[in-house]
């Protein structure tokens, strides 16, 4: 499995917790065999993402974009042996900065929150009900072990 971090705006932040998490996500999920692409951003340019993509046009804190969405809950099947690309995750730092502060943690949880919220979209999990976002909910305290807001 691979994570593919790429960091596109202007300040350092420490990725390892997030990939941990992710990793743990994949692993629990059997998703060995897979990839997932985390860029981090800033405010600007995920609500451009947003506003294209969702219709949204104001930034939020992260957006998934699956590869492959036939396969939404089911492990995709590795092609000629190499990791599959489950798809993109993308955080803005500067939301996750301001969520970080309002909630009373450090930047590196609320990066691994977010990683995982993406994720378990990628992999087929759903928020838009109130059943989904409990089981959501649910699937990332198990993956982080922490108590969520």
């Amino acid at each position: 499995m691979g994570i593919v971090m790429h960091n596109q705006q202007g300040t350092h932040v420490s990725t390892a917790r997030l990939e941990r998490a992710v990793r743990r996500l994949l692993r629990e999920e059997g998703l060995m065999r897979t990839e997932v692409s985390v860029l981090l951003t800033d405010d600007a340019a995920i609500q451009e993402m947003n506003r294209n993509y969702r219709g949204c046009d104001r930034p939020t804190d992260v957006l998934s974009f699956a590869q492959d969405e036939t396969v939404a809950g089911a492990p995709p099947t590795p092609v000629s042996g190499k990791a599959r690309l489950l798809g993109d995750i993308v955080i803005s730092v500067d939301t996750a900065v301001r969520q970080a502060a309002r909630h009373n943690v450090v930047l590196a949880q609320e990066l691994a929150l977010l990683a995982v919220h993406g994720a378990l979209h990628l992999i087929g999990y759903e928020d838009e009900t109130a059943a989904g976002a409990e089981c959501m909910r649910a699937r990332e305290r198990a993956i982080l072990g922490i108590e969520l807001r």
